[in-house]
């Protein structure tokens, strides 16, 4: 659990830098990354959560 959310700190610092550096320099190649960043951040977080809740729901005879 840590090293997810170790991941999610890192993807919303990189976020950040990523509209940082365009705010600066105008580079809208940094916009769409920070955007690509996020669109891919939420769905592996929708995923994660997915799992957590079959993980709860799932009965598993043993």
């Amino acid at each position: 659990m840590w090293l997810l959310r170790l991941l999610a700190v890192i993807l919303i610092l990189a976020i950040g830098a990523g509209f940082l550096v365009y705010a600066l320099s105008g580079n809208r190649w940094y916009l769409a990354l920070s955007w690509r960043l996020l669109r891919y951040g939420i769905v592996f977080a929708l995923i994660i959560f997915a799992l957590m809740i079959i993980e709860r729901v799932a009965v598993i005879p043993v």
